[in-house]
């Protein structure tokens, strides 16, 4: 509940404020003087202040003052009678948010109380969007040698200077919001936001609050207002991750602000102009989409400005020994272990597997295998690889049966469990995490395990 602190000497007007202001859902805490009002402001943390001018024991402007020298982000409304307003423009300047003259009108003190909050919330989240953003993850050049990713480097050199829109296609995993983030960070759009929208994980009835944001008010839950993803990007690059999951109609709001580059949040009565660059992405045939009519030609062509193809890693295997490496020397630092590298045999099995997972595959099994290792190399034993089969193997052996495979999976999901609870001293929350699981999903197997022993 937002806290609000009436300081003025005359008991019936704060009794009269706070009663409106409790109506429409407000704390309230009452201060005759400005000696109480510090002790309240100290004591109950109030966002906003209704302050008048002419107290008994310091001018409005000396308190202001002290309030903001206290603390700089409580919002301060100064009170002051018609023929004072001069010394309300320069309580204003000294850093009041606003004024409002007696006698009052209750509209009046609601409706300028709740721009004041509404400025508040949105300064708030501002701030934290941009800590987000300074938290993000670090900028790194995409690794590889072969032929295939260096025509995708060539292009993201290529359009990276221009401002057109780019459209990424590519199997899940290979690296596609990597492309969009480096164009972000080649382009003239570098200082200000990349922001990352998953468009298929967003339900259709919050699509518009999400991406256009919303007003206090504007449905039941909106209780403060909401930047969405265009107004964070503004200025830089929004990419629009899995874009033809996006229902028609999405798509047709989608276009519209693209084209007019205005938004207008969801229960607001104004445009908002938004200046970012569009790059979209998808793991499908964006043109099939087209031809069946579940994509929007318009927003297609609107879309795909540029297209770059990113190649799956079963095209770039070249690129597995540099990859590993690179996977490698950061779980070495993470996990503060110095492995070596991959033995010639460990190094054989990952180039013969064919990867369905891309590059985030290759990336979970080094993981995962630079955990459980105790030498200085990863060995065979210590990759566990979602579908075992290899190009160099066939999947049916002699000896193949169901109960066989299924204890071998069994057996290695235990091993990389006891070695993962090794290394957390006994954590098994801990062990969980560094292995990408549930806590129940750890606890489950062990059960398994022991019901498997008695």
């Amino acid at each position: 509940m937002e806290k609000i602190l009436i300081v003025d000497d005359e008991k019936h007007m704060r009794l009269i404020l706070s009663k409106i202001l409790q109506n429409e859902g407000y704390q309230t805490f009452q201060a005759e003087d400005g000696h109480k009002a510090m002790v309240e402001i100290k004591q109950n943390n109030p966002q906003l202040v209704l302050l008048d001018y002419k107290l008994p024991d310091i001018n409005g402007d000396k308190l202001l003052e002290k309030i903001k020298k206290y603390d700089n982000t409580i919002i301060v409304i100064m009170l002051t009678a018609f023929g004072d307003i001069k010394k309300a423009v320069t309580s204003m300047k000294l850093g009041a948010y606003d004024y409002l003259t007696k006698p009052f009108n209750n509209e009046e003190i609601i409706l300028t109380i709740q721009k004041a909050f509404q400025n508040l919330h949105l300064k708030t989240e501002v701030k934290y969007l941009k800590k987000k953003l300074e938290r993000t993850e670090e900028y790194v050049e995409i690794i590889g040698e072969s032929v295939q990713i260096k025509k995708v480097i060539e292009q993201i050199d290529l359009v990276a200077t221009s401002d057109i829109s780019v459209f990424l296609e590519g199997e899940t995993g290979t690296g596609k919001e990597l492309a969009a983030h480096l164009i972000h960070k080649k382009s003239v759009r570098r200082e200000f936001p990349f922001v990352a929208v998953d468009c298929g994980a967003i339900p259709e009835t919050l699509f518009e609050s999400e991406m256009f944001g919303h007003e206090k008010g504007a449905f039941t839950g909106a209780v403060s207002v909401r930047i969405g993803k265009f107004e964070q990007a503004n200025g830089g690059t929004l990419f629009l991750d899995e874009i033809t999951n996006l229902p028609l109609t999405m798509q047709a709001k989608l276009l519209r602000s693209i084209q007019e580059k205005k938004i207008m949040r969801l229960g607001g009565r104004q445009q908002i102009d938004v200046d970012v660059r569009i790059i979209a992405a998808s793991n499908r045939n964006i043109a099939e989409f087209v031809r069946t009519g579940e994509f929007r030609s318009d927003l297609f062509y609107r879309l795909n400005e540029f297209k770059i193809e990113l190649p799956s890693l079963r095209e770039r295997k070249d690129d597995i020994p540099l990859l590993a490496d690179y996977f490698l020397k950061k779980m070495n630092k993470s996990l503060k272990k110095n492995i070596q590298g991959f033995t010639p045999k460990t190094m054989n099995e990952l180039l013969n597997y064919h990867w369905p997972g891309n590059i985030r595959e290759l990336k979970n099994i080094i993981k995962r295998a630079a955990l459980i290792a105790q030498d200085d190399y990863i060995q065979p034993e210590h990759l566990f690889f979602t579908n075992i089969q290899s190009e160099s193997e066939p999947l049916f052996k002699e000896n193949f049966s169901w109960e066989n495979i299924s204890k071998e999976v069994r057996h290695t999901k235990l091993k990389a469990i006891e070695q993962a609870i090794k290394n957390a001293n006994g954590n098994k929350t801990l062990a969980a995490k560094q292995l990408g699981i549930s806590r129940n999903q750890l606890y489950r197997i062990l059960r398994e395990a022991k019901n498997q022993t008695e």
